[in-house]
C-alpha cells in the first residue's frame, strides 16, 4: 500500500472541499449562527455589569427587572442559534459521506485486479465505512466549533483586556504554553492516528479472512491460531489506542490546569484591585464571567484538535485510494466493431506482475496465437505455465506490457472496456457469486436476457438444480455463493458467462468441481454452443481438450505449439507429459 507523502493537516483537509463545497452554504451558515450564538453568550457578561454596577449599586428595584428580562432573552436565543446550528449541519454531512463513499466504490470498480491483488480488503473497507464516518462528523461539527472557538477566544480576550487590563494580560501570557503544546501535541497524535487507522484495516482483514475461510480453519482445528494472530493485532491496536489518549489526557492536563490557575491568579489580583479602587465589583463580575464563557472554548480543543488530526489521517487514507492511478482506460476515441466475428489474436504478448523480480523472466515472453472466427481453442501447459494470467488479458483484467491482443484485427485498448467485454466473457474457476437472487447473478454480464435465454443458459451449464430451490431462480445465495456446493457454483457461473451470448468465449477450467457424469453432460450441451463461438479453454482434464478443435502447447511463457490433439499426441514429448500429468490428476481425485 502506498503511504501518503506528508502534507500539513491544513493542505491534507483541504482537498475535501470538492466534495463538500454543495453544502458549504450551510457550513458557513452553522458557522455564522454559532458564532452569532458564541457572541451572544459573551455579552451576557456585559449585561450582568451593567445591572451590578448600576440597579443593584444604586438599589433601584425597578430598573432589575428590565435587565432581568434582557439577560433571560439572551440566554434562549444563544439555545435558539445552537439549535439551528445542528438543523444546518446535520444533512449536508450525511450527503457528502454518500458522495465520498460512492465516488470511492466506483474508483475501486475501476482500478485494475492489479490494484486489488497488493490491497487488503479490511483496508479498503475501513477507509469506506470509519474513514468516511470520521470526515462526516469533522466537517458536520469539528470544523464548525473550531473556528467559532477561535473567533470567540480572540474577541473573549479582547473583551477582558478591554475590562482590566493587568487581568486581560495574566489570561493572555497564560495562553503561551498552551498554544505550545498544541502544536507538538500535532505531531505526536498525527503519527499514532495514522497507525491506529491502518491497524483497524489490518484488523478488519484478519477477521474477512477468518470468516471467509472458516472451513479451512474448522477443518484444520486453526482456529486457536487464528485467534492468536488476531489478539496480537488487537493488542498493537490496543497499544496504539493508548499511545493515543495518553497524547490527549496531556493536552488536556494543560488544557484545564493552565486556565485555571491564571483564573486563580485573576481572582487574588482583582480582589486586590477592587480593595484599592482600581476595578468596581461589576467589573470583576463581568471579567470572570467572560472567562467562565471562555474555558469552554479553550478547554475543548484539545478534544477538537484530536479530532481535527484524526479526520486528516482520514483524508490521507480516503486519498491514498483516489489516487491510484487507473491504468486501464479507454480510449479517447474507441474504435468500433460493427459486425463482430470474434477472430482472437494474441501477437507477440509480453506480461509480468508488477511485484515480480525484475531478474526474473516475463510469465508470458512472446505470445503469438490465433484463434478464428467460430473455433475452440484449448489451452494446456504445467501448473503455474501463465494460462490463467493468458486468459485474463482478454477481457483487459490485465494489460499487456507490450505486444498486443486483439479482436478481429483491433488491439482491445483500442476498444472500449464496455465493448471489450460485451463481446468476450469468462467463466473462472474459483467462481464468485453475490449475495443476490439467482437470477440477478445469471444476468450479471447482459440484463436484458430473456428468461428463455436464461433457460436455455442453465441447461446448457446443468444448473437444473435452480429450480429445485427454495424460491427458485429468486433465491438468494449467501455471501460468495457459499451457500451452494463447489460444483454448484461453478454451474452457474457458466451459466452466467453463457447467458451473456458473446462472441469469444473464454473458459478457466470451469468444470473443474464436477463429478465425472455432470461434467459429460455439460460439455455435451457445450459443443452445441461453440459450434458457433470463438472459444478458449484452459485444460486440466483430457475430456476439456476433446472439445477443443485445436490446442496450444504453452511452455516457458511461449506458445510452443498448437495442433490438434491427437497431432501433438504423437509428435510433442511435452505435450505428452503434461497429459499424462493430467491422467495422474485424476487417477488421484
Amino acid at each position: 500500500m502506498p503511504a501518503s507523502q506528508e502534507q500539513s493537516t491544513l493542505r491534507t483537509l483541504s482537498r475535501l472541499y470538492t466534495y463538500a463545497r454543495p453544502a458549504m452554504p450551510r457550513i458557513y451558515g452553522a458557522t455564522a449562527v454559532s458564532l452569532v450564538a458564541s457572541l451572544v453568550s459573551l455579552a451576557i457578561p456585559q449585561v450582568l455589569q451593567v445591572l451590578i454596577d448600576g440597579p443593584l449599586a444604586q438599589g433601584d428595584s425597578a430598573q432589575i427587572w428590565p435587565v432581568a428580562l434582557v439577560i433571560l432573552a439572551l440566554g434562549v436565543l444563544e439555545a435558539i442559534l445552537i439549535a439551528l446550528r445542528r438543523v444546518l449541519v446535520l444533512t449536508p454531512g450525511t450527503h457528502i459521506e454518500a458522495s465520498m463513499r460512492n465516488s470511492l466504490y466506483r474508483h475501486l470498480q475501476e482500478l485494475p485486479v492489479e490494484f486489488h491483488d497488493r490491497w487488503p480488503s479490511g483496508q479498503l473497507l475501513s477507509r469506506a465505512v470509519s474513514d468516511l464516518n470520521m470526515i462526516r462528523r469533522w466537517l458536520s461539527f469539528g470544523v464548525v466549533i473550531i473556528v467559532v472557538n477561535v473567533v470567540t477566544i480572540i474577541i473573549g480576550f479582547i473583551i477582558l483586556l478591554s475590562l482590566n487590563g493587568v487581568l486581560g494580560l495574566i489570561f493572555a501570557v497564560a495562553s503561551i504554553p498552551v498554544l505550545v503544546y498544541s502544536y507538538v501535541f500535532e505531531g505526536r497524535y498525527s503519527n499514532a492516528a495514522r497507525r491506529s487507522q491502518d491497524q483497524v484495516g489490518d484488523l478488519a482483514t484478519s477477521v474477512e479472512e477468518s470468516v471467509h475461510g472458516i472451513r479451512v480453519l474448522k477443518a484444520f482445528g486453526r482456529g486457536p491460531f487464528a485467534l492468536s494472530k488476531f489478539e496480537r493485532q488487537a493488542e498493537r491496536l490496543r497499544g496504539t489506542e493508548i499511545e493515543k489518549a495518553k497524547a490527549i489526557a496531556n493536552i488536556w492536563l494543560w488544557l484545564l490546569l493552565i486556565p485555571d490557575v491564571a483564573f486563580a491568579v485573576c481572582l487574588v489580583v482583582g480582589v486586590y484591585l477592587a480593595s484599592v479602587g482600581q476595578a468596581t465589583v461589576g467589573d470583576l463580575v463581568a471579567f470572570f464571567a467572560t472567562a467562565t464563557v471562555l474555558l469552554f472554548p479553550v478547554q475543548s480543543m484539545g478534544y477538537f484538535l484530536a479530532m481535527t488530526f484524526d479526520a486528516k489521517t482520514a483524508t490521507s487514507r480516503f486519498f491514498d485510494v483516489l489516487d491510484s492511478e487507473n491504468t486501464i482506460v479507454d480510449p479517447e476515441v474507441p474504435t468500433s466493431i460493427l459486425n463482430p466475428r470474434g477472430r482472437l489474436t494474441f501477437d507477440d504478448v509480453h506480461f509480468r506482475y508488477q511485484d515480480a523480480p525484475q531478474s526474473h523472466d516475463d510469465l508470458l515472453n512472446g505470445i503469438d496465437l490465433v484463434v478464428e472466427p467460430g473455433e475452440t481453442m484449448a489451452l494446456v501447459g504445467l501448473t503455474g505455465s501463465g494460462k490463467s494470467t493468458l486468459t485474463a488479458l482478454t477481457t483487459r483484467l490485465y494489460d499487456v506490457n507490450s505486444g498486443r491482443v486483439m479482436l478481429d484485427g483491433i488491439d482491445i485498448r483500442d476498444l472500449s472496456k464496455v465493448e471489450v467485454r460485451t463481446n468476450i466473457a469468462m467463466a473462472f474457476e474459483d467462481a464468485t457469486l453475490f449475495s443476490a437472487s439467482v437470477r440477478e447473478n445469471l444476468v450479471l454480464g447482459r440484463p436484458d436476457a430473456s428468461e428463455e435465454e436464461v433457460a436455455e443458459a442453465i441447461a446448457i451449464a446443468q444448473a437444473q438444480f435452480v429450480y429445485d430451490l427454495p424460491e427458485g431462480l429468486d433465491t438468494r445465495v449467501g455471501e460468495e455463493g457459499l451457500s451452494l456446493s463447489g460444483g454448484q457454483r461453478q454451474r452457474l457461473a457458466l451459466a452466467r458467462a453463457v447467458t451473456a451470448k458473446p462472441r469469444v468465449l473464454v473458459l478457466d477450467d470451469p468444470l473443474s468441481a464436477l463429478d465425472v457424469d455432470t461434467e459429460a453432460l455439460v460439455e455435451a450441451a457445450l459443443r452445441r454452443v461453440l459450434a458457433s463461438t470463438t472459444a478458449l479453454i484452459v485444460a486440466h482434464r483430457p475430456s476439456t481438450v476433446a472439445l477443443a478443435d485445436r490446442v496450444a502447447l504453452l511452455q516457458n511463457g511461449r506458445v510452443t505449439a498448437v495442433g490438434t490433439h491427437a497431432d501433438l499426441l504423437a509428435h510433442n514429448d511435452h505435450y505428452r507429459y503434461v497429459i499424462s500429468s493430467f491422467d495422474e490428476e485424476e487417477v488421484t481425485a
